[in-house]
């Protein structure tokens, strides 16, 4: 695999400055431009050991994934310091190049280091938005602990973030700090507010004067780099990422007893693809997270591992409306259950002008009440797939709703992005072949049998 481009653009970036924001949209390849990035400068540099900070899944994952997938990676050593007190200890012990801890964990390790010098020469803060409520004197705890050791004891600072000021340009200020300690937007946020923004009607809330974007844009752009999709991918076709998540080994085992299950029925004869596609249901509800337990509707949950890949889709949109598709009505309990502001697409026409008007920030949809007509595209173009399903129709009408065709009616000049979350060696991959591919249900399913027996 080679790097793009627009990525080797980014590379050059981190290299060329010390202390730099990259503002990237989720799925665009970020972290592996930043891993090349640090291990093309360890060749001339002392970058490492290097602390990359994140969501919890991101940490756990995403970074060691790329460091396997890539070649010219797999000789970098990465340590997740994550789990219960005894496991974080023993991966900060661990020699590595690259050490992967959440968020939560800052003030686990500031305790940790105690009187001991902070060793690491580079920080990567991974969707570094969730420091946005820094403030010198006060705000967010976590961000605080970072703030204590950011610029005197670290060489470089690497932020990614794919929406840097969802909420508004005030979030700027923060997440630039860290990069530059207030030399370009002012030492405290109270000196950054008064200079660009007035207090709104409430007395509490602040808007930006007229002037103030363009003014704020120009200064940071020396130590800042935005990546535009438009200007790097034809925006006639979605940009698709997919998010892989592992089932957790008992969960694992008992995939894998059904699987065998499914298989043995259906090695007998010739079976209909809709009963092949029947018989895996169960197989997609695990990898899901609950499976049915009777016809009454009840089911028992395996893992959460697709609600926390969704949660880190959702926290990176920063704000920006999220379309979630689902296939189950297990789904879409345990879903609004995990995601209190979120809303279920249903007959209602102030639904959709909810959504539309910009007010539900996470809507979820079943694929066949998406059907034709129905346009959700000026509510937004992300669409998160939590789960997938055989039914090829139903799935491109979905994406159809708030697709490239509908932006450009829009004339939104937005990229549709396309995130899949898939348990990694299930029956979602399976799926995936069929939606990417012209195999019927039943071939698919007789090839991976075939696979699955050797």
């Amino acid at each position: 695999m080679k790097l793009h481009d627009y990525q080797w653009e980014l590379v050059d970036k981190v290299v060329e400055n010390k202390r730099v924001n990259l503002f990237v949209p989720m799925g665009l390849g970020k972290t592996v431009t930043v891993l090349t990035a640090l291990d093309i400068l360890s060749l001339t540099d002392d970058c490492f050991p290097a602390l990359v900070l994140g969501p919890l899944r991101v940490v756990a994952s995403t970074w060691p994934d790329e460091v396997a997938k890539w070649d010219h990676l797999k000789h970098l050593k990465v340590s997740v310091v994550t789990g219960t007190k005894a496991e974080r200890e023993a991966a900060l012990r661990r020699e590595a190049d690259i050490y992967c801890m959440n968020y939560d964990n800052l003030q686990w390790l500031d305790t940790a280091l105690r009187e001991k010098p902070w060793p690491f020469k580079t920080v990567v803060a991974d969707e570094c938005s969730k420091l946005k409520g820094y403030r010198t004197r006060q705000g967010s705890v976590r961000a605080a602990v970072l703030g204590k050791y950011v610029h005197d004891d670290v060489t470089r600072y690497i932020g990614l973030t794919g929406t840097p000021a969802s909420n508004g340009v005030q979030d700027i200020w923060a997440i630039t700090w860290f990069v530059d300690r207030g030399q370009r937007l002012g030492r405290t946020f109270s000196s950054f507010s008064q200079r660009w923004f007035a207090p709104d009607w409430s007395g509490y809330g602040l808007v930006p004067h007229k002037h103030s974007q363009g003014e704020i844009q120009e200064l940071i752009k020396d130590i800042s780099l935005s990546l535009n999709a438009a200007d790097h991918f034809d925006l006639t076709e979605p940009i698709r990422n997919n998010i892989y998540v592992d089932l957790p080994n008992g969960a694992r085992d008992q995939y894998r007893q059904m699987e065998t299950q499914m298989f043995t029925e259906l090695a007998g004869e010739e079976v209909e693809a809709f009963s092949a596609a029947a018989k895996t249901m169960k197989l997609l509800q695990f990898a899901n997270g609950a499976v049915y337990t009777d016809e009454s509707g009840g089911y028992g949950e395996a893992h959460d591992g697709k609600i926390e890949a969704l949660r880190s889709v959702v926290e990176e949109a920063n704000g920006a409306p999220v379309l979630v598709a689902y296939h189950f009505k297990s789904d879409l309990e345990r879903l609004l259950k995990a995601f209190p502001k979120a809303r279920a697409l249903d007959k209602s026409t102030k639904t959709i002008r909810d959504w539309n008007a910009g007010k539900i920030p996470v809507l979820l949809a079943h694929p066949a009440s998406a059907g034709h007509g129905l346009n959700l595209a000026a509510g937004g173009s992300i669409l998160a797939f939590f789960s997938v399903n055989w039914n090829l129709e139903e799935h491109l009408q979905i994406i159809e709703r708030i697709g490239p065709t509908r932006q450009a009616q829009l004339g939104s000049g937005r990229a549709v992005y396309l995130h899949y979350i898939l348990a990694r060696n299930t029956v979602d991959e399976l799926v995936m072949q069929r939606l990417d591919g012209k195999k019927s249900v039943q071939q698919i399913l007789m090839d991976a049998m075939k696979r699955r027996a050797k």
